[in-house]
């Protein structure tokens, strides 16, 4: 039965590179106007909204980069005008009174394990501002610019993922937080997308230290070189790599160096000890050689399903948070669909998801463990309800639709509701920062569990509430 809880029923010069951008973020000047704005927590107790935590071991993030177009996908509207409601047809679920886009067959077909919230909402249709909100649960400084495309800075919130590494992360053999690629938008040259990506604030550690950032797996998922900074040069031999690492454990004494910061000693030490031959094993987490041909080809022979693929095997290791942040090169610019958004959701966009996502939940159900995964599908913001003249939807901040499944969610339900054209919320309105409250929720965290910046000033993890309607 349906229930509606809404009220109602390899080189050595990549090496050099990643340790210099890992000391570039530890060591770069702190700038505390950009935060005086916000206010810092006060001091709550432990378990100030009364509910007991969840006991997730880690989350797949599912980061629709772009916007993805909720109309069309999850909260479809076949009786509004033409206009409004686009070429897609609802199709039932195995959830009495569900429906869903008519292209995401294997999603509908098993949608009692995932609960969608139909009525996420914030008054802000610009992409950088709500990256960096849905994603570190802040407002920038300039909620209104659309154009700031500075890489991340000392002084950011952190990432989801920076968080859980700081406070769930106990693998010290492999990173607490590992993006599918990292977090950025396109560049583009001579009309031509390429794959070089401008970093985007919301994707690192921020203030909690470059000890928390992400390790990036920029490469082609689960191949030799997808992170050329942990790949021994040929020249160097992992004999006379343990013994460089000995001699200059011997020198630093396990202390950062004069004029060095301590988050730049605990970089480099991570940067050792994933390259280090005695993790050699663990570090094979990251090749896909021995997942089967069926296997990888239900997951689908693209980048997003071999993404999909590798963050169920760094879960099944330990990794608390996988960001996998879905900006594939499709027939318009991936999901910011301004032209072109059905001929994109028809051939590319909707069928990646439909078949990767499936397969990840149905291979984290099959393997049990589902119940300690916690899966989150979601953009920054939604689509425009009225079609323009490019058969494209634009950017809308004021209505958009997640999908939550697993570490402690139930399946079948939806949450909230949309008025007739899925402009704005009709039932149970939902900001993203509730989203995020109930991510740290289902991993055994208080979302009032305190960090601290680099003044020492505590902050709450999360501004937001918890879903109690879908645990």
């Amino acid at each position: 039965m349906l229930t509606l809880k809404d009220g109602q029923p390899r080189l050595l010069s990549e090496r050099r590179e990643f340790l210099r951008v890992g000391s570039g973020l530890a060591a770069a000047g702190f700038s505390l106007p950009s935060l005086l704005w916000q206010k810092p927590a006060l001091a709550r107790p432990a378990s100030s909204e009364g509910l007991i935590t969840g006991g997730a071991k880690s989350c797949v993030l599912v980061y629709l980069l772009g916007g993805p177009p909720h109309q069309d996908m999850l909260d479809l509207k076949p009786d509004a005008p033409s206009e409004i409601r686009g070429p897609f047809q609802p199709i039932a679920t195995n959830v009495p009174d569900l429906q869903i886009c008519e292209l995401l067959p294997s999603l509908a077909g098993m949608a009692d394990r995932y609960s969608l919230v139909r009525s996420v909402t914030q008054r802000n249709s610009n992409h950088t501002p709500m990256i960096y909100y849905t994603l570190t649960g802040r407002h920038t400084a300039q909620p209104q610019r659309d154009n700031d495309i500075r890489p991340p800075q000392p002084e950011d919130f952190p990432h989801m993922g920076a968080v859980l590494s700081k406070f769930k992360h106990s693998e010290s053999s492999l990173p607490g937080y590992v993006a599918l690629p990292e977090l950025a938008i396109r560049s583009s040259l001579s009309g031509q997308y390429k794959r070089a990506r401008n970093p985007l604030r919301g994707g690192g550690a921020g203030f909690l230290g470059a000890s928390y950032t992400a390790l990036n797996v920029n490469g082609e998922p689960g191949s030799r070189d997808a992170i050329p900074a942990l790949q021994l040069p040929e020249s160097v031999s992992a004999d006379r790599f343990e013994q460089r690492a000995s001699l200059l454990s011997l020198l630093d004494g396990g202390v950062p160096k004069v004029g060095e910061t301590q988050a730049v000693h605990d970089v480099q030490q991570q940067a050792v000890t994933l390259t280090g031959s005695s993790n050699r094993g663990r570090l094979q987490v990251f090749s896909l050689d021995d997942e089967t041909d069926k296997v990888r080809d239900r997951y689908g022979r693209h980048r997003f399903g071999q993404s999909m693929l590798l963050a169920r095997r760094l879960t099944e290791a330990g990794v608390p948070m996988v960001a996998v942040h879905f900006n594939e090169m499709t027939v318009c610019d991936g999901w910011d669909t301004h032209s072109k958004n059905f001929d994109a959701c028809r051939k590319e966009l909707l069928p990646m998801v439909d078949q990767s996502l499936s397969a990840l939940l149905e291979d984290l159900d099959e393997r049990g463990q589902l119940d300690e995964t916690l899966v989150m599908c979601f953009g920054e913001f939604g689509r425009t309800p009225r079609i323009n003249a490019n058969a494209g939807r634009d950017h809308w901040g004021d209505c958009s639709s997640a999908l939550l499944a697993g570490g402690g969610i139930q399946g079948g339900q939806v949450l909230g509701s949309s008025d007739d054209h899925a402009a704005y919320p009709k039932t149970h309105p939902v900001d993203p920062v509730d989203i995020q409250a109930t991510l740290y929720h289902c991993m055994g965290l208080d979302p009032h569990q305190l960090m601290h910046d680099r003044a020492e000033r505590p902050w709450d993890i999360s501004t937001g509430r918890v879903l109690e309607e879908l645990l």
